[in-house]
């Protein structure tokens, strides 16, 4: 998925450090990355990235989520297929709060936990040049 999003020009792939934390699905990773709010609403990323797809899976549309045999939480296609969720960040709130009710941006919102607010880690992927 980090490849097909570098191929269409996103190099800021972000994800958070949840895949080592105890939890429902440990393979379950979630992420972000920054691109041009443009890009996003005129639905060309998402058409670039499904010409780019094998499986076409690419959409952030909450119609499209659906539960994981028998887990109750709702899952993007994405997630489906390469058992991450990648969003998109173009400086908008992320749809989490904080312990104290704060909508979080992306950033902020992969730092934490979800459950206690506790600090984790984040990881930038970054493409390395072949030599």
């Amino acid at each position: 998925m980090v490849r097909q999003l570098w191929e269409v020009g996103i190099l800021e792939v972000f994800l958070d450090g949840s895949f080592v934390e105890d939890k429902d699905h440990p393979n379950d990773i979630d992420g972000y990355f920054v691109c041009d709010a443009s890009y996003f609403a005129s639905g060309d990323l998402e058409r670039y990235l499904n010409f780019l797809d094998p499986y076409k899976i690419w959409t952030w549309d909450s119609r499209t989520r659906r539960p994981y045999q028998g887990y109750l939480k709702k899952q993007l296609p994405m997630w489906h297929q390469y058992r991450v969720e990648l969003y998109p960040h173009f400086g908008q709130s992320s749809g989490i709060r904080d312990v104290h009710g704060h909508e979080l941006q992306f950033p902020s919102a992969f730092r934490q936990q979800r459950g206690s607010g506790q600090p984790k880690g984040i990881i930038q992927i970054v493409e390395v040049s072949q030599v």
